[in-house]
């Protein structure tokens, strides 16, 4: 058996992990990131992540310090309004829209754009670039057993890994998590998601667009044009069997259906890549920490694709956990400062849950009163300025 010490060990190499390999390697600690997987790094590959992530304000500052800004930026799509659609009427045309521009709270935009899978591929990349960097891709962990000095964990090829600071960034079926016995609360909604991209002939305009009906949003973000032609990443939440039917329909039958749901407000839609299906789970970790570990992204918490939360989520968590390192670099993993970052994580991850549960619900609605309900909500809080700017600011995670 291989015996070896890092200052940080990184169990998930999805992005939320090859972030944080990229951010504290960066930093000069010495940074092991592990997964069972290979990343996909091509669209047309079998397994790619076909969704994307809006990165809001806040996590440019992540991107930058982590050296991988520069790459990501002449991928990345502004995303310079944020449209609510409501088409919850009798016929599934749009009945209340209303536009969020983030002009009005910023000179900056909402966020910015990127396919998933080309994000893996340009932070791996990143990674290439940085010597205190060891990634493993094809290599998982096996066995994890904390100390109050260390945590020690087994990898399948065979190393045992001494860590100062172990970082469980293996998803909602998290193996740290599980191995420090840390429990989590789950709300199930009977809902897939269907991710896949578009062309069409108008153009998005730089508009994120969220079109509530019934069964859950149907969103159309910016994507660069493609072939010339405008371009849009969709988003879109059905019920379970529903959305298993949508995504086995033909082709031009999809196209069709699509088409109708978004209420044609870009033109006919037409496919472009392939359609993968994703579960939807509320899920928060009922710790962020333990001994010598530190819980990010989807081992601590899961939430549906509805105001480009989730992914910035995790970074607002390597956020904190970096100022914290920061602040004391020969402490990284102690038990106060753990402790620490869980106090100051927990009780945001669980506000944002919430509400984006309590909204996840009110999209997925099917009685006309309540739809209707829906939509009055949305035009009196939009009509209300000083409310509506609030809302701005707490989406984009820059506080009231």
């Amino acid at each position: 058996m291989t015996r070896i010490s890092t200052d940080i060990l990184i169990s998930g190499g999805g992005v939320a992990g090859l972030t944080a390999a990229a951010l504290f390697g960066s930093e000069g600690y010495s940074v092991l990131c592990v997964d069972p997987a290979a990343p996909v790094t091509e669209e047309s590959a079998e397994g790619a992540d076909l969704r994307t992530t809006a990165f809001l304000q806040p996590s440019l500052q992540v991107l930058k310090t982590a050296g991988l800004w520069d790459r990501l930026a002449p991928f990345a799509t502004d995303l310079q309004v944020m449209r609510i659609v409501d088409a919850g009427g009798k016929i599934p045309s749009p009945r209340v829209t209303r536009n969020f521009n983030a002009r009005d709270v910023s000179d900056l935009p909402f966020g910015w754009n990127l396919p998933n899978w080309l994000l893996r591929r340009e932070m791996v990349r990143r990674l290439e670039d940085l010597p205190n960097v060891d990634f493993r891709p094809g290599t998982g962990t096996a066995s994890v057993l904390t100390r109050d000095s260390a945590a020690l964990v087994d990898l399948s090829d065979g190393t045992r890994v001494s860590a100062r600071l172990l970082i469980g960034a293996d998803g909602r079926n998290s193996p740290v998590r599980e191995a420090l016995g840390i429990g989590l609360r789950t709300m199930r909604y009977g809902q897939k998601a269907l991710a896949f991209a578009v062309t069409h002939p108008e153009p998005h305009g730089n508009v994120s667009t969220e079109i509530h009906r019934s069964g859950g949003p149907f969103t159309l973000v910016p994507l660069p044009d493609r072939d010339g032609r405008p371009c849009s990443a969709i988003v879109w939440m059905e019920r379970g069997p529903e959305a298993l039917r949508l995504a086995a329909l033909p082709e031009a039958e999809f196209n069709a259906e699509m088409t109708a749901r978004s209420g044609a407000i870009y033109g006919p839609l037409r496919l472009e890549t392939r359609r993968t299906v994703w579960p939807i789970i509320s899920q928060v970790a009922h710790r962020m920490s333990g001994e010598r570990t530190a819980l990010i992204a989807e081992a601590a918490h899961v939430m549906p694709p509805i105001g480009a939360q989730g992914l910035n989520m995790s970074l607002a968590d390597l956020r904190v956990l970096l100022d914290l390192c920061r602040a004391a670099p020969n402490r990284i993993g102690e038990e106060a400062m753990l402790d620490l970052y869980h106090r100051r994580r927990h009780p945001e991850v669980l506000a944002r849950v919430t509400g984006i549960d309590l909204l996840n619900r009110a999209s997925m609605q099917s009685a006309q009163p309540l739809r209707d309900l829906r939509a009055a909500g949305v035009a009196s809080l939009y009509a209300l300025k000083p409310i509506r700017k609030t809302l701005m600011r707490l989406g984009m995670g820059t506080g009231a």
